[in-house]
């Protein structure tokens, strides 16, 4: 029967979405088998370069190479499986080997590769494991567990509701690689490769959320001190007789110096929020089950590991609680300046006010002198004029004449400065 129907194009990312779920599957293991897992930090710009090195390393055993652009890869090289994935900020490679000497960490996988090519893989180890899976009807001896590791707690629990038992030391073992033992009583292939990967999940989202911890370490003193500077700030906001523009400088670069602290440090500290939620999640997927005297991982990690992981939330929670007091204050402070601006603003206003004030009397009182200078010289003027004319025969008095012009006179000189005043403010205007 054919269920097919025309439908609209599909979406360019429908197939890569869809099938993503499916990209990184986990590989199938048959006890006795062993692994390496190794996690490297990389820049994120290495992608091409790590996938140039697998093909280097599929063309000296001649396998296909891993297609470009893709996050994940895996292979069958004969001796060895790989599975290589490429994460946010690291990568990481798996090495599989379904078979196994008598002392499980006698001889390992990595002889099978190429020891230049192991030697130039890009980035920085952050996270190596050498594990076994190791097949067990029945309960292993502890001292031949031990035997696997160096001196030191040894911790581990049944896992998969009892199908197996997985133990470890979280150490470092004197040939560079911590180190992970199962003992399978009923696991199926699929299963072993799913608890195998959950086990290395733990150790490197472990190691990756530690980051932040160094960060938090040298970011508390910094916090300390601009706590105490901050509270310096404040206390000196309740003085009236102190330099508000110099508080102001001081708090301004006080929140440059902590916005930059946040800035450079945010990414980290939310990185390893998300780390830690995915180590307890694998943790309860591994469904442990407490061996009498025996540490499970859940209590060795909830008690090695959560007391750093909350140095690190403790420090970003003060970070942002003292960049939003800055920012309160700054708020506070900079309401004082304006309010201090806004009352030398009015004085000045208001002396500015009684300055224009006096100079409308002085304007007045220069007007009125100038009137009566112009008047008195105009008046002077006319009397020469009314001399003359009697000289020249015709009978008047000029002083008369001169003293009946002088109101004339005046009035006309007081309308001239009037509109000269006039035609001086159109002007400016």
């Amino acid at each position: 029967m054919n269920l097919s129907a025309p439908l609209p194009d599909s979406h360019t990312l429908r197939d890569q979405l869809h099938n993503e779920v499916h990209a990184r599957q986990t590989i199938k293991i048959k006890s006795p088998s062993q692994a390496t897992h190794i996690a490297l930090i990389h820049d994120g710009d290495q992608k091409d370069k790590e996938l140039n090195h697998l093909a280097t390393l599929c063309q000296a055993f001649n396998r296909p190479s891993p297609e470009k652009d893709t996050l994940h890869f895996s292979d069958d090289f004969g001796s060895f499986q790989l599975q290589w994935q490429q994460h946010g900020e690291y990568s990481t490679y798996t090495f599989y080997r379904h078979r196994l000497n008598s002392h499980p960490f006698s001889e390992s996988i990595l002889r099978e590769i190429p020891e230049e090519w192991l030697k130039s893989i890009p980035g920085k180890v952050m996270v190596a494991i050498h594990a076994a899976i190791i097949k067990s009807e029945s309960a292993p001896d502890f001292q031949d567990i031990a035997s696997h590791f160096s001196d030191g707690a040894l911790v581990g629990a049944e896992v998969a509701s009892g199908a197996a038992l997985a133990f470890t030391d979280f150490k470092i073992q004197p040939d560079g690689f911590s180190r992970f033992v199962i003992y399978d009583r009923q696991l199926n292939s699929r299963q072993a490769g799913r608890y195998l990967q959950r086990l290395f999940d733990i150790e490197v989202f472990r190691i990756m959320s530690l980051q932040a911890y160094p960060v938090a370490q040298a970011l508390m003193p910094n916090l300390t001190r601009a706590d105490q500077d901050l509270l310096r700030i404040t206390t000196s906001m309740h003085q009236l007789d102190i330099d508000d523009s110099q508080l102001l400088d001081d708090l301004t670069a006080l929140a440059a110096e902590i916005e930059n602290s946040f800035s450079s440090t945010y990414t980290r500290f939310v990185k390893t929020a998300a780390y830690y939620q995915l180590v307890e999640q694998r943790i309860r997927e591994l469904k442990e089950v407490r061996i009498p005297g025996v540490q499970t991982i859940n209590e060795f990690l909830n008690r090695r590991l959560e007391p750093t992981i909350n140095t690190c939330v403790v420090t970003e929670k003060r970070l942002t609680m003292l960049s939003e007091r800055i920012s309160k204050a700054s708020q506070l402070l900079r309401t004082r300046v304006d309010i201090t601006l806004e009352r030398q603003n009015q004085s000045l206003l208001t002396s500015m006010d009684k300055r224009a004030n006096l100079q409308l009397h002085l304007q007045s009182t220069v007007e009125g002198l100038s009137v009566a200078a112009i008047s008195y010289y105009t008046v002077g003027l006319f009397n020469y004029l009314a001399k003359a004319i009697k000289a020249s025969g015709i009978p008047f008095n000029p002083s008369l004449v001169t003293g009946l012009s002088i109101p004339i006179i005046i009035f006309f000189v007081y309308r001239g400065v009037g509109n000269i005043r006039k035609m001086v403010r159109k002007t400016h205007e």
